[in-house]
């Protein structure tokens, strides 16, 4: 006996459509009989022109299997008209011997899956079927699959797109912020007074070129301590709060060189990691006023 493995169904496809063209009745119920046991819905026509007609009528039909001898139209003819019309329905002939030759054409021309002979055994018909049925899911599986991998592709593309967008958006933002940062850096270096930026450990870490230009030629600035210039505890940074701009937050104090100077501080770091004090220095030359303005 023959065996075969269960029918694949795709995914989509949600019963296993069987149509019969035959021009005899007896052979009609003959078949019916034999193949309804597989569980398929099965559909009968007993012309080629009655077999079109049902295929409008159905065009969920998987497998046809249909007689060669027809009147009016052959099974190769029929065929021939049903895969223009419904390709991707697998097509099998069910004939004699003697009609294999004109057969043969159509077999090489892809009309027909698959070539049967009368009479048939019943097993090895069923095994057929079976495996036209698996040949035709396996084809709406890949293109299902095509279908879904083409979607893919086009959301990835679209994905792609907005992303390089938004590449060449935050490209554009992180030179505007360079150009914002060297000009912030330039307008640092003319201030006409000492800008010192300090961590939280007293260590210098900022200074402008009026602040270097205060310490002698030998006195390296950044990453030397705040008491390298200025009188220790004068300004301890961890015990700065935020500073207001008035007068009033200014203070004298002398550096180390015997400079006397007034100094304003003020906390920063409120939005980092990095934590310290900003400390703007003038010379002590304005005791009345404010000597932010007669620095300026």
């Amino acid at each position: 006996m023959h065996q075969w493995k269960d029918v694949v169904v795709a995914e989509g496809v949600k019963e296993q459509v069987l149509l019969l063209v035959d021009d005899e009745p007896n052979i009609l119920s003959a078949l019916t009989r034999l193949l309804r046991r597989d569980g398929y819905r099965i559909l009968t026509a007993d012309s080629g022109e009655a077999g079109l007609d049902m295929l409008a009528q159905h065009p969920e039909v998987a497998v046809i299997l249909s007689d060669q001898r027809m009147p009016g139209m052959t099974g190769v003819e029929f065929l021939s008209r049903a895969k223009a019309a419904y390709p991707e329905t697998v097509r099998m002939v069910l004939s004699g011997y003697t009609e294999l030759e004109s057969v043969t054409d159509a077999i090489n021309r892809g009309a027909i899956y698959r070539f049967l002979t009368k009479p048939w055994d019943d097993d090895l018909l069923r095994a057929n079927l079976a495996e036209a049925f698996r040949h035709y899911g396996m084809v709406h599986e890949n293109q299902r699959l095509n279908t879904a991998l083409a979607q893919a592709n086009t959301e990835l593309e679209d994905a792609n797109r907005k992303l390089e967008h938004y590449l060449e958006v935050q490209s554009g933002q992180i030179e505007r912020n360079l150009d914002v940062l060297r000009l912030s850096q330039e307008l640092l270096e003319n201030l006409p007074f000492a800008v010192l930026g300090v961590a939280e450990d007293g260590m210098i870490a900022l200074a402008n070129q009026t602040a270097r230009d205060w310490m002698p030629g030998d006195c390296q600035l950044l990453g030397s301590s705040l008491t390298s210039i200025l009188p220790t505890g004068v300004l301890p940074c961890s015990e700065c709060q935020p500073a207001r701009r008035g007068s009033g937050d200014w203070k004298s104090a002398c550096l180390q060189n015997g400079m006397p100077v007034r100094y304003w501080c003020h906390t920063i770091g409120q939005h980092c990691r990095s934590r310290g004090c900003l400390l703007v220095m003038v010379p002590d030359t304005a005791a009345d006023g404010d000597p932010g303005r007669s620095a300026t």
